[in-house]
C-alpha cells in the first residue's frame, strides 16, 4: 500500500486544498509531450539529412523525370535516358514548298545532364541547415521540378541555315538575248534571293527556349529583283530585223522602175546595236537602235543616175477662149534625199511586213503646172508666126523634123530668159527619136543623125526675127540649102545648129511670158511656129535682103554608088551660087519711132552639085583620073 507522504511534494506544488491538481499536472505533460516530439523530429531530422546527404530530396524531378532518393549519378543515367530532346525535337524550315528539316541536336541544342543533376541535387542541399530544412519541408510538401540545364550552340545552327542558303541563295541574273545567224533566243531574268539568317536565327531561338518539340520556322527571303527583267521586246525587233532583206526602188517618173537594190540579210545585221535603256524605276531594258550609216556611201552613188529637173508643162492657147489649154503634164524635177532614204531604210529594217523601201526624194517645183493661167503669164495673142517647107524631103528628114518640131510644141520661155535652140532639142541621137539623113558636116553633105533639125531652126529664127526678139546666136549654113528658098522665100533667112559648137539662141526681152506651138501640114509639106504673148507696143519691119558679090557654083561632082544601076543619077546636093545677103530689121516703138536696128548678114560658099551613080559610069572616071 502506497502512501503518500507529505513530504513526497515540495510544499510549493503540494495541492492546496480545494485545488483540482490537473491543472498543473496537464500543462507539464503537454511540455514534456512537446520535448519529446521535438527530440523526436530533430531525430528523425538528422537521420533524414544523413540519409539525404549524398541524394536527392523526395519530390524533385526534371521535366516529369523523378529523382527521389536518386546520387547524383544515378540522376545523370535517369536524365539520360529520359531527356532525348535534341534527337527528338525537329524543326521544319519552309519556303513555299520546299522545306528542310533538322532535329535540335543538328542545331546545336545539347543537354546539360551533369550540370541539371548538380541543380537538382541543389534543392535542399546548402550549408544553412536552417535553409535546407525549410527547403526540404517545401519540397516534400510540394515537390520541386528542376528546369533541364539546354545549351545552345548558335554556330552549329547558322552552320546548318548556311546549308540552306547555299540552295536556296543565288544573285540576280539579267535576262539575255543570243543571236545565231538569223535565230535570235532569250534567257529569262532570275529574281535574286538572299536567306535572312539573322531574323530565323531568332524565330528559332524562341522555340527552343520554350523546348518546343517541333516547330515549323518559315524562312525570310529577301529577292533583289534583276536590272534587266526582259528581253523579249528587243528580241522581237532584231528577229524582224534579220526576218529577210530589204529591197531599195524607185521609178523613173514616166511609169517605169528603177533598181532594185537590195541589202542582204548579214548587211543589215551590220546595222543593229543593242542598247540599254533607263527606265526610270531603277530597272534597265534593251533596245535595238538601227545605224544605216554603212549603207551612206553606196545610197550616196546611187544620187547622179538619178537626178532629174523639172519638166514644165506644155499648153496651147485657146484663141476663142484666150485660156491655156494643157498638152503634156508638168513632171518635178527631183534629187535624191540620201538622208531621207537612210532614215527609210532604219524605219523599213524593224518591219517584218513590208521590206520595200522607196528611195526618198527632195523634188523641185517646174515653173508652169497645169495650174498656171494665160493671163497671169500676160499670153493674150498671137505675136509672130514663121512657116517654111519640106517639099522634096526625104522620108528620113520629115521624120527629123517632126521629131525635133515636137520638143517645142507648147514651151513657155520667161521674161529676161535666153532661149537655146540645142536646150530644149536635146540629144540628136537615135534613141531619142532621130535617124539617119542627110547633113551638111566638114563643107560636105555626108549621111548623118539628124539631118532636117536645122528646118526647124530656120523656123524659129523667122518667127523670132517677126516678133522683134534680140537674136543672141544664129549661124548660117556654108552654102544656099534649096528647102529653105522654097515657096520664093528669100535667101539668108536660114539657122543652121551643130551640138554642141552651133546653136540659136534669143532673149524673150518683154515683160510678158512667150508660148511656143508648133503644126505640121503635110497636105503642103509645111511646119508652122506661132509665138504667143503680149505686144509690148512694137513694130518690126524686115527690109532686105540685099545680095551681093555673087559667085557661079562649081562643077558637078560625081561619087560612085554601088547601089545604083548604070544610067541611075541620085542627087546628094544641087548647085548653088555663091553671095552675100544682108537684112535690115528695125525696131519701131507704138508711135513708129525707131528703137533699135539690127543686120542679118549670110555669106554663102557656091556650092557644086554632087550626084550619085554608078562606079562604072565614065563621068566618075573620068573625075577620078582628074
Amino acid at each position: 500500500m502506497t502512501h503518500l507522504y507529505e513530504t513526497d511534494y515540495p510544499r510549493s506544488y503540494a495541492p492546496q486544498p480545494g485545488m483540482n491538481p490537473w491543472l498543473v499536472r496537464l500543462p507539464m505533460l503537454f511540455i514534456g509531450g512537446a520535448l519529446l516530439f521535438v527530440m523526436v523530429l530533430a531525430a528523425l531530422l538528422a537521420a533524414l539529412q544523413v540519409h539525404f546527404s549524398d541524394r536527392m530530396l523526395p519530390g524533385v524531378s526534371v521535366r516529369g523525370v523523378a529523382l527521389s532518393g536518386l546520387t547524383r549519378s544515378q540522376a545523370v543515367t535517369a536524365l539520360q535516358g529520359a531527356f532525348t530532346y535534341g534527337d527528338q525535337a525537329v524543326f521544319t524550315f519552309r519556303y513555299g514548298d520546299r522545306f528542310w528539316q533538322f532535329s535540335a541536336a543538328e542545331l546545336g541544342i545539347t543537354f546539360d545532364v551533369d550540370g541539371t543533376a548538380a541543380e537538382a541535387f541543389a534543392a535542399g542541399h546548402s550549408e544553412n541547415i536552417l535553409n535546407d530544412v525549410v527547403a526540404q519541408a517545401s519540397i516534400w510538401l510540394n515537390g520541386r521540378s528542376i528546369a533541364p540545364i539546354v545549351r545552345y550552340d548558335q554556330a552549329v545552327a547558322t552552320a546548318k541555315l548556311g546549308e540552306i542558303a547555299a540552295a536556296l541563295n543565288r544573285p540576280p541574273v539579267d535576262a539575255s538575248l543570243t543571236v545565231d545567224d538569223t535565230l535570235v533566243s532569250t534567257q529569262p531574268s532570275q529574281t535574286g534571293r538572299a536567306l535572312d539568317v539573322s531574323s530565323i536565327l531568332s524565330a528559332l531561338e524562341q522555340a527552343m527556349l520554350q523546348l518546343n518539340t517541333g516547330a515549323e520556322i518559315p524562312l525570310t527571303v529577301h529577292e533583289s529583283q534583276p536590272r534587266i527583267r526582259d528581253a523579249s521586246a528587243a528580241a522581237a525587233k532584231i528577229q524582224a530585223a534579220l526576218s529577210g532583206s530589204i529591197t531599195l526602188v524607185t521609178d523613173d517618173q514616166q511609169g517605169g522602175t528603177l533598181g532594185p537594190w537590195t541589202a542582204s540579210v548579214d548587211q543589215i545585221r551590220g546595222l543593229l546595236a543593242l542598247t540599254l535603256v533607263d527606265n526610270g524605276d531603277g530597272t534597265q531594258s534593251y533596245d535595238v537602235a538601227i545605224n544605216p550609216e554603212p549603207f551612206r556611201a553606196f545610197v550616196s552613188s546611187l544620187a547622179s543616175g538619178l537626178i532629174a529637173l523639172p519638166s514644165n508643162g506644155r499648153f496651147h492657147f485657146n484663141e476663142s477662149t484666150r485660156l491655156l489649154e494643157p498638152i503634156k503634164d508638168s513632171t518635178n524635177g527631183r534629187e535624191l534625199d540620201v538622208d531621207g532614204t537612210l532614215t527609210r531604210i532604219e524605219e523599213a529594217v524593224l518591219n517584218p511586213v513590208n521590206r520595200i523601201v522607196p528611195l526618198a526624194f527632195t523634188y523641185t517645183l517646174p515653173d508652169y503646172s497645169a495650174n498656171v493661167s494665160a493671163s497671169e503669164l500676160g499670153i493674150t495673142q498671137l505675136v509672130a508666126e514663121a512657116t517654111s517647107y519640106y517639099t522634096g524631103s526625104t522620108q528620113s528628114r520629115v521624120t527629123n523634123i517632126i521629131e525635133a518640131l515636137e520638143r517645142f510644141n507648147g514651151l513657155i520661155i520667161a521674161p529676161g530668159e535666153e532661149f537655146s535652140f540645142n536646150h530644149y532639142l536635146g540629144d540628136i541621137n537615135v534613141e531619142d527619136g532621130f535617124v539617119q539623113g542627110k547633113i551638111i558636116f566638114g563643107g560636105r553633105t555626108v549621111e548623118g543623125v539628124g539631118g532636117g533639125v536645122c528646118q526647124v531652126s530656120t523656123t524659129i529664127f523667122r518667127a523670132a526675127l517677126k516678133a522683134g526678139f534680140p537674136i543672141v546666136e544664129r549661124n548660117s549654113h556654108g552654102y544656099r540649102v534649096g528647102f529653105y528658098e522654097l515657096n520664093n522665100t528669100p535667101p539668108g533667112l536660114d539657122a543652121a545648129i551643130f551640138q554642141p559648137t552651133a546653136d540659136f539662141r534669143f532673149v524673150n526681152d518683154t515683160p510678158y511670158y512667150l508660148l511656143f506651138e508648133t503644126s505640121v501640114f503635110p497636105q503642103d509639106q509645111s511646119i508652122q511656129f506661132r509665138l504667143y504673148s503680149t505686144n509690148p507696143g512694137r513694130q518690126v519691119v524686115i527690109e532686105g535682103p540685099v545680095i551681093n558679090a555673087v559667085v557661079p557654083p562649081k562643077a558637078t561632082v560625081y561619087q560612085a554608088n554601088a547601089q545604083l544601076q548604070p544610067g541611075q543619077e541620085l542627087y546628094v546636093d544641087w548647085a548653088k551660087e555663091g553671095a552675100d545677103v544682108l537684112f535690115t530689121r528695125r525696131i519701131l516703138d507704138a508711135g513708129g519711132q525707131e528703137i533699135r536696128s539690127d543686120s542679118i548678114y549670110t555669106h554663102y560658099l557656091p556650092w557644086a552639085a554632087v550626084i550619085e551613080v554608078n562606079p562604072q559610069d565614065p563621068r566618075v572616071v573620068n573625075q577620078q583620073t582628074g
